[in-house]
């Protein structure tokens, strides 16, 4: 009896030894990032390649084959196991060449800003889904930068708003919409009807109206 009862111990101190890891180990396979992931941690992998010259694309924070395949290259060169995904160990050797600036959600924070300051926060959101949406489209420019610049697509671009300094609301929104939240259902376009005077802007259908802005494709 005394044997069964330091067995019956030993395999309950092995089993919560086991608990114990799992949770660990599951935080660390959810953390890592790989292809079908949308998120700001994404546009952040992107830049730290293009900064040491492995991601020549354009910053979309979205992990693709491109993001992959770069991932790989830097794993390979690095003596990691170049699997494309860029689990904890990629992101710490990542990390150990220094953080980058994300500039491309600088970017964003300051269309948003400049574009629907005066509107809510879903309001400011949908403005940042739009460029998201854009870069995935195939009808625009592939990367935030390229989208927001893109001449004769934001009136803020234009008219030099686009050069105020983002808040910290306009950073939130910014970073909800890189994480996957998008108001509009996917619009590519949104005008104000009590401004707006292209006729080719109120023939879309619309999809959603939110604030002074109504979203269409």
């Amino acid at each position: 009896m005394k044997k069964l009862s330091i067995l019956i111990l030993s395999c309950a101190c092995m089993l919560g030894t086991v608990l114990s890891v799992a949770p660990g180990q599951a935080q660390a396979q959810s953390s890592a990032l790989k292809k079908g992931i949308q998120s700001e941690r994404v546009l952040e992998l992107q830049q730290q390649l293009h900064s040491l010259g492995y991601f020549k694309a354009g910053f979309t924070g979205y992990y693709g084959s491109l993001t992959s395949k770069a991932v790989a290259r830097f794993q390979r060169d690095h003596g990691l196991t170049p699997d494309g995904i860029a689990g904890a160990a990629t992101q710490a050797k990542l990390d150990s060449f220094g953080k980058v600036r994300v500039t491309a959600l600088d970017q964003l924070a300051r269309i948003i800003y400049s574009e629907a300051r005066g509107e809510s926060f879903e309001g400011q959101v949908a403005v940042g889904a739009v460029v998201l949406n854009r870069v995935q489209s195939g009808e625009f420019p592939s990367s935030i930068p390229d989208v927001i610049l893109q001449p004769g697509q934001f009136t803020a671009v234009q008219d030099g708003q686009y050069r105020l300094k983002p808040n910290k609301t306009a950073y939130r929104a910014a970073r909800q919409a890189l994480n996957g939240a998008d108001p509009t259902n996917g619009s590519l376009f949104y005008y104000n009807p009590a401004i707006a005077t292209a006729k080719w802007s109120k023939s879309r259908p619309a999809v959603i109206s939110l604030g002074r802005h109504t979203f269409t494709n």
